[in-house]
């Protein structure tokens, strides 16, 4: 990670994004959370090994890799009546934390890096699963915003 560091501002504005995308995210509102993200992003969940000769991670397969328009196309699909895996629509939570923010490889992006911890429910079970997970972020500077990239 680049060690430049950011200012405090900066450093409160990420952390505020964060918190906005998470409350958008647990309260359903997928369109408005497309809206935090900018149009060429790459949005990549890899998947995790557990081995001792390996890094960890499988560069080759991942959960998701999906570009703007397959991530528009999961928040439509989510809004018609064959969404029939979140019906009823799971409870859920993110808890954010750790916000660790510096200058990013370009003059108009930060990297982010955050921990997450998710909590998901359905239904009226009392089942329920949780998640921990580091997030690293690339957020671009727009002229009046932030946005994942």
């Amino acid at each position: 990670m680049n060690a430049v560091a950011v200012d405090r501002d900066t450093r409160e504005a990420v952390e505020a994004f964060m918190f906005r995308e998470a409350e958008l995210l647990d309260g359903g509102q997928f369109r408005e959370w497309l809206g935090l993200l900018d149009p060429d992003i790459r949005y990549v969940v890899p998947v995790r090994t557990t081995r001792e000769d390996s890094a960890g991670w499988v560069g080759a397969i991942a959960h998701w890799n999906d570009d703007y328009t397959g991530l528009e196309m999961r928040v439509l699909r989510g809004e018609t009546d064959f969404s029939w895996a979140e019906s009823p629509r799971s409870r859920t939570r993110h808890f954010v934390s750790n916000i660790r923010t510096v200058a990013g490889p370009e003059a108009d992006e930060l990297t982010v890096r955050s921990n997450l911890l998710f909590f998901r429910s359905r239904g009226d079970s009392g089942r329920w699963e949780l998640l921990s997970a580091e997030r690293v972020d690339v957020l671009r500077r727009t002229d009046d915003s932030l946005r994942l990239a």
